[in-house]
C-alpha cells in the first residue's frame, strides 16, 4: 500500500497521521512487482510472509490473488495484519480466507471510543466493523487473532478494557494479544502504559490474553535514534535504501519509511535506482 493510505486514522499509529483516508479498494501496486520482489526474498525461508504495509492491506483489490500466488510458490504460511474495518464486506472475507493467519485490530469496546482511538472513515461505524470481525470468524478456518490496543486515558481505563472483552468474546478469536505504545505515536496524546498495567487486563479476556508489547524498544521522546534531520544527514553523505537507513541508524524500517516520505513530500530528496534497487539521496543544493 502506498504510504499511510488506510481506512482508519488511528491516534497511536508510529507511521503517524493518515494522508489518505480511503475505503477505495484497487490495484493500488501491481501484482506482478509485488510477487517479482517476493520471489527474489524467498531464500530466507521467514517463518510467515506477513501482508500489512504503510496502510489498511485489505484496500488492495487483489489480494485473494496475491495470496494465491504466494500459496503456489511456496509453502511458507500467509500472514495478514488488518484493522479489520472493511470484513464486513464480503468479498474481502471470501479473499482472506486463503490466509493461514489473520490478525485483526479490536481497540475499542464502544462506538465513541471507536471514534476516539481509530478515527475510521466517516462510511465504518463502529457496529459495522464488529459485523465484519464477527462475519469473518464463522468463515474462516485458519488461525484467528485479535490485537487489542490498550492506551493510557482511553481504554486503559477499565470499564473500557472490560467492554472491549466483552465485544471480543462475542467474536470468538483463536487468541487476543495486547498491545500498547512502545513508539512515537500518530498524536502526542496517544499514551502507552506500562507492563504491569497492561497485566491487569489478560484476565479480563477468556482464554487469557497475550502480551505482545515489546517494552525493550521503549525511549523517553528526546531519547530517540533518530528524526528526519538524521536520515537526512545521511542521505547528504551518501545514497541508501530504506533498509540501509534502519540498520545504519538501528531505528525500524517502518520509521525510517515515515521520515523518507517526509523528506520526499518536502522535496529535499529523490529516489534513484542503484544496480537495480531503490534508494534515495539528498537532492544537490538542499
Amino acid at each position: 500500500m502506498p504510504f499511510k493510505t488506510c481506512t482508519y486514522d488511528c491516534i497511536y499509529c508510529q507511521l503517524g497521521r493518515t494522508t489518505n483516508l480511503t475505503v477505495e479498494r484497487r490495484e493500488w501496486c501491481p501484482l506482478e512487482e509485488i510477487i517479482g520482489e517476493l520471489e527474489c526474498k524467498l531464500v530466507s525461508r521467514p517463518d510467515y510472509i506477513t501482508l500489512s504495509g504503510s496502510g489498511e492491506p485489505t484496500l488492495y483489490s487483489r489480494i485473494g490473488e496475491l495470496i494465491g500466488r504466494i500459496r503456489s510458490m511456496t509453502d511458507i504460511p500467509v500472514a495478514v495484519l488488518t484493522n479489520g474495518s472493511l470484513l464486513w464486506q464480503e468479498d474481502v472475507r471470501v479473499q482472506l480466507r486463503e490466509a493461514h493467519l489473520v490478525i485483526p485490530s479490536l481497540d475499542a469496546g464502544n462506538a465513541g471510543m471507536f471514534r476516539a482511538v481509530n478515527r475510521p472513515h466517516p462510511s465504518i461505524t463502529f457496529e459495522l466493523m464488529l459485523d465484519g470481525l464477527a462475519a469473518f470468524r464463522k468463515c474462516f478456518s485458519g488461525q484467528y487473532h485479535l490485537e487489542v490496543f490498550i492506551l493510557s486515558g482511553h481504554t486503559a481505563m477499565r470499564a473500557e478494557a472490560e467492554m472491549i472483552a466483552r465485544q471480543a468474546a462475542l467474536i470468538g478469536p483463536d487468541r487476543v494479544q495486547i498491545n500498547t505504545v512502545t513508539r512515537p505515536p500518530a498524536e502526542d496524546f496517544a499514551a502507552g502504559v506500562d507492563h504491569a498495567r497492561l497485566e491487569e487486563n489478560v484476565s479480563l479476556f477468556s482464554p487469557p490474553a497475550e502480551l505482545i508489547a515489546d517494552f525493550r524498544k521503549v525511549n523517553g521522546r528526546d531519547e530517540f535514534s533518530a528524526t528526519a534531520e538524521t536520515v537526512f544527514e545521511l542521505l547528504s553523505r551518501r545514497p541508501c535504501s530504506a533498509e540501509d537507513i534502519s540498520g545504519g541508524l538501528a531505528i525500524h524500517l517502518n520509521e525510517a519509511v515515515k521520515y523518507l516520505e517526509d523528506l520526499m513530500n518536502k522535496g529535499l530528496i529523490e529516489q534513484v535506482r542503484l544496480k537495480g534497487k531503490a534508494s534515495f539521496r539528498a537532492r544537490t543544493g538542499r
